[in-house]
């Protein structure tokens, strides 16, 4: 992996983006986007993860965060995925109204025997690429550059009518998400 796509300052803000092995579709359903709004709630309450912004997608999803009580940020992460990977996995195994429970379990399981490192099941894509955000200007396009995604994706017409984000906090509306550090840039 390239040095620019590792959490090198323990304090800084970082933007990342992970997706669901194989770009599989599993956040068609609101009670796995629920399960990663309550893993995120989870980490910023007793784990010091402070949120900038984020968005869910259909596969993937976008965090700009930081972590603010001393633990490094890719062990933050790193507990992030590996509660939600469970807990989703759980979640399409044990719901009742999953049509596509076989063969999503199935390409995890497949993903799993691909990794050295997973047992079982492999939900998210190990790549985190990480990028440090250094300036005002590099934190708000990457803050834009999330928010604008779903409606890239023609989900929205505009960026605070996508429920399963932050652009609703900025739009100065309260979001799903408690405690969303509203960054402001004035230039």
């Amino acid at each position: 992996m390239s040095r620019n796509y590792k959490f090198h300052n323990p304090e800084g803000l970082y933007f990342v983006s992970f997706a669901v092995v194989e770009w599989l579709d599993v956040f068609t359903r609101n009670e796995y986007k629920n399960l990663l709004l309550e893993s995120l709630a989870f980490c910023q309450k007793e784990k010091g993860m402070e949120i900038v912004a984020w968005c869910i997608m259909t596969n993937h999803m976008h965090l700009v965060f930081r972590s603010i009580n001393g633990q490094h940020p890719a062990l933050l992460l790193g507990d992030f995925k590996r509660f939600t990977s469970k807990a989703i996995v759980k979640e399409i195994r044990d719901n009742p109204r999953e049509s596509r429970k076989e063969f999503l379990l199935e390409r995890f399981k497949k993903a799993a025997g691909k990794s050295s490192n997973v047992t079982g099941y492999q939900f998210w894509r190990h790549d985190n690429k990480p990028v440090e955000l250094w300036s005002n200007k590099v934190i708000q396009e990457k803050i834009d550059y999330i928010h604008n995604n779903p409606v890239d994706a023609g989900f929205v017409f505009r960026p605070e009518d996508y429920v399963y984000s932050s652009a609703v906090d900025y739009s100065g509306e309260k979001g799903l998400l408690d405690n969303v550090l509203v960054f402001q840039y004035f230039g």
